[in-house]
C-alpha cells in the first residue's frame, strides 16, 4: 500500500533534508490514522522489531507519549502518538511472542506503552541489560553500546528537548531516528557473543524481569519502598496515588513524601487544621479530610 500523496512528498522532503544514518533504512513519519494499513503490513511479518519512545513526564501521573519509534530490516517508522490517537492495532503486533521487541533500557519504554496504548510487551530483548552481562561493570548508555559496536558517535543534543511542540524539527525527527535505527543490528550481535559466554538464558530471565516491571501498575514499585512503613502510612500513601492518578498529577503535587510520617502524626493527634500546611494546594487537602470521614 502507497502512502497518500502528500506523505510521500513529506518522506521525500526528509530524505532532501539528508538523515546521516548508517545502516541506512527509509523513514517514514506517519501523522495520521489513515495509515493504519501501511503500518500493520511493515510490521506484521516482521519478527525482529526495534522500539524505543519519546515521551513527556514532568507534571503528570502518567508519561505522555511523543512519538513511537519503530525499527524493523528496512524501515524506520516514526508514529506520530499526539496526531495517531487509534492505535489498538498495534497491541496485538507488538504482543506477539513470536516477535523479539529490541529495546534500550526497557523498563521506562515498557510503562509509557502499558499506561498510554495498553500494550503490554512479551519477548524482549534489552540491549542495556545484554551489555551488561557481556562486559560487567556499569550499565551503559545507548550511545556508548552503539559507539562500542558500530563506531558511530550519536548525535544526543535532543535528548531533553520538548517532544509535545508540533511540528518536530528535523534534528528531533534525526535524533528519533537514530535511536532505534542500530537495535536490531546490536541486538544480534549481542545475542552471539551472550551464548558464547552462556549467558543468553540468564539475561532473558533479567529481560523478563524489567518486563514485569514496566507492565505493572505505578503505584506498586513506590508502595515497596514503604516496607517499613506503618498500615496508617501506607494507606495515607495510596490515597495520595489514587488522587494523584484521578487528578493525573505526580504524587508529590499533592503533597512530599517527606510529610507522610507528619501527616500521619497529625492524624493521631487530631491536629487536622494544621495538614494544610502540608499539602500542596488546599482543595488536595479538603479531599484528604473527606477520606478520612469515610
Amino acid at each position: 500500500k502507497k502512502l497518500s500523496k502528500d506523505k510521500v512528498i513529506l518522506i521525500g522532503i526528509l530524505k532532501k533534508l539528508g538523515f546521516n544514518l548508517k545502516n541506512k533504512k527509509t523513514i517514514y513519519l506517519i501523522d495520521s490514522i489513515k495509515d493504519k494499513e501501511f503500518i500493520k503490513e511493515s510490521l506484521e511479518e516482521e519478527k525482529y522489531i526495534g522500539i524505543d519512545t519519546e515521551f513527556n513526564w514532568r507534571n503528570t501521573y502518567f508519561p505522555k507519549l511523543s512519538l513511537l519509534q519503530i525499527s524493523t530490516s528496512s524501515k524506520i517508522l516514526l508514529i506520530d502518538c499526539l496526531k495517531c490517537k487509534k492505535l489498538g492495532f498495534l497491541n496485538k503486533i507488538l504482543e506477539d511472542k513470536t516477535k523479539i521487541i529490541i529495546m534500550h533500557s526497557s523498563r521506562s519504554d515498557t510503562t509509557v506503552l502499558n499506561t498510554n496504548l495498553k500494550i503490554k510487551l512479551n519477548n524482549i530483548f534489552d540491549i542495556q541489560i545484554a551489555e551488561k552481562f557481556i562486559n560487567g561493570g556499569e550499565i551503559k548508555n545507548y550511545g556508548f553500546i552503539v559507539a562500542k559496536y558500530f563506531g558511530h558517535e550519536l548525535d544526543k543534543s535532543e535528548t531533553n528537548s520538548n517532544w509535545l511542540i508540533r511540528p518536530l524539527t528535523h534534528r528531533q525527527l534525526e535524533y528519533a531516528a537514530d535511536d532505534v535505527n542500530f537495535l536490531i543490528p546490536i541486538y544480534k550481535k549481542q545475542l552471539k557473543q551472550l551464548k558464547k559466554i552462556k549467558k543468553e538464558k540468564e539475561a532473558i530471565k533479567v529481560f523478563k524481569k524489567e518486563t514485569l516491571l514496566g507492565n505493572q501498575e505505578l503505584y506498586i514499585s513506590r508502595l515497596k519502598k514503604l516496607k517499613k512503613s506503618s498500615k496508617e502510612e501506607r494507606d495515607i500513601f495510596l490515597w495520595r496515588e489514587k488522587h494523584a492518578k484521578e487528578k493525573n498529577l505526580p504524587p508529590s503535587h499533592i503533597f512530599e513524601d517527606k510529610f507522610l510520617k507528619k501527616i500521619t502524626k497529625k492524624i493521631k493527634d487530631r491536629e487536622l487544621s494544621d495538614i494544610f500546611k502540608l499539602f500542596k494546594d488546599n482543595s488536595s487537602a479538603k479531599d484528604f479530610l473527606k477520606f478520612l470521614e469515610l
